[in-house]
C-alpha cells in the first residue's frame, strides 16, 4: 500500500464522525459545475454515490453540484464552503477546510470528473499532528441506469506529520502525478 493511502486509511480510526460545520462566507460559489455542450446534469446521477474502498461518498444535487462528501481522510463528512471541526478519539481535534470543488460532466461520453480540494487539514492524534492540504480527482465513465461510476482516483497530498518530540516527516505525493487507484462508486439511493 502506498504511503498516502496507508495514511488515509489509518486516520479513519482516530476521528469521530461528529462535529460542527461553519460557513466560510467566501463570496464565491464553493462548487463549480461544468456540463459540456451547455446541457443539464442527468437527473439519474443526482443522489448519494459511495466508493467500494477508502470511505469516499459524494452527494450530488439535481443541478450537478455537490451537497456534501465523506472524504477518506478520517471518513469525515464535509460540505463545500464550510469548515468542519471534529473531535478525535484521542482527545484532540481535526480541522477540515475545503477549497473550490469542481464537477465536470460530458454527456456524449458519460465521463464524470470530480475535483475535491481541501485547502487546509490539521488532525491531532495521540500527541502527533498531521497538517497540510490535498486535492482528490475522480474521473471515469458513469452509468446512471446501472448506478455505477468506474473512476480513477488520483490523490495529491502535501502533508507534514509532527511527533510529540517535534520530529517532522513529509507525507506528500508526487506533485505532478499524485497516487492513483481505481474506485467503483455505487449509487446508494436508486429510484
Amino acid at each position: 500500500m502506498k504511503p498516502a493511502f496507508a495514511l488515509l486509511g489509518g486516520l479513519c480510526v482516530v476521528l469521530m464522525p461528529t462535529g460542527c460545520h461553519r460557513s466560510l462566507n467566501t463570496g464565491a460559489e464553493a462548487v463549480t459545475v461544468v456540463i459540456e455542450g451547455g446541457g443539464r446534469f442527468p437527473a439519474s446521477l443526482a443522489g448519494r454515490w459511495k466508493a467500494d474502498q477508502h470511505g469516499w461518498e459524494i452527494l450530488f444535487t439535481e443541478s450537478g453540484s455537490i451537497a456534501s462528501a465523506v472524504i477518506s481522510m478520517g471518513r469525515v463528512p464535509v460540505r463545500p464552503g464550510q469548515k468542519a471541526t471534529v473531535p478525535t478519539r484521542s482527545g484532540g481535534q481535526g480541522v477540515f477546510d475545503p477549497g473550490l470543488w469542481t464537477v465536470h460532466y460530458a454527456p456524449s461520453t458519460k465521463q464524470l470528473t470530480v475535483r475535491i480540494v481541501m485547502d487546509y487539514v490539521r488532525v491531532e492524534m495521540g500527541g502527533n499532528t498531521l497538517e497540510g492540504k490535498s486535492t482528490d480527482v475522480f474521473a471515469g465513465t458513469v452509468s446512471g441506469a446501472e448506478g455505477t461510476w468506474q473512476a480513477q482516483w488520483t490523490t495529491f497530498t502535501n502533508y507534514t506529520a509532527t511527533t510529540p518530540e517535534n520530529v517532522s516527516f513529509q507525507l506528500s505525493t508526487d506533485p505532478l502525478y499524485g497516487e492513483a487507484k481505481p474506485l467503483t462508486f455505487v449509487k446508494t439511493d436508486k429510484k
